[in-house]
């Protein structure tokens, strides 16, 4: 850091760089001595005032860093040099407070993913096992099929199959019963 010599507190001088006609005084302020020395003797004291507001070391670094440059910006508004270290520790606590609001944003804005939808992994393996089950339906008489679709599939109960297809109620237990274990074959054959 370049360092700048520290201007007597009692003077006060005028800027010519700045607007001419005004009455703007600076005051001599926080010299660069002596905020670097109050970096030498508090930062790990800032440091520690961080690490209660938040919860990761990066994080109270770059609260501290900040506040330190912030200061430095602002030191010509600092009249009393002793109250530096106040300045910078209230600047440390707003640049917690501020950290902690982006995070709890950033968490509210995230995307949610659906509770119940399944991973891509397992909707290829439900693709094919379906593809399968079709290709197998497939493979059985007529009369087992429709059975089966009407029962399993349609929600019908046997008699409501019965009545659907006009065959009688052990029909309907007989097809659905050698259709399944068609289907039972056919699918361990294709695992």
């Amino acid at each position: 850091m370049p360092v700048i010599a520290p201007v007597p507190a009692s003077r006060t001088t005028r800027l010519p760089a700045q607007r001419q006609g005004t009455d703007d005084v600076m005051a001599a302020g926080t010299t660069v001595d002596h905020l670097t020395e109050t970096y030498r003797a508090h930062y790990r004291s800032l440091l520690g005032l961080a690490a209660l507001l938040l919860d990761d070391t990066a994080s109270c670094e770059d609260v501290v860093q900040e506040a330190f440059i912030r200061v430095h910006s602002a030191r010509s508004r600092v009249r009393e040099p002793e109250k530096t270290l106040a300045y910078l520790r209230q600047t440390v606590v707003n640049l917690s407070r501020s950290a902690l609001r982006r995070r709890i944003l950033g968490l509210k804005l995230l995307s949610k993913p659906m509770p119940d939808m399944a991973s891509a992994e397992e909707g290829a393996y439900d693709q094919l096992e379906r593809d399968a089950l079709i290709k197998a339906m497939r493979g059985l008489q007529r009369r087992q099929r429709e059975v089966l679709v009407l029962r399993y599939f349609a929600d019908m109960t046997e008699a409501q199959v019965a009545e659907t297809l006009g065959i009688s109620l052990g029909s309907v237990k007989a097809y659905g019963s050698r259709g399944i274990a068609a289907l039972r074959v056919a699918m361990e054959a294709t695992v």
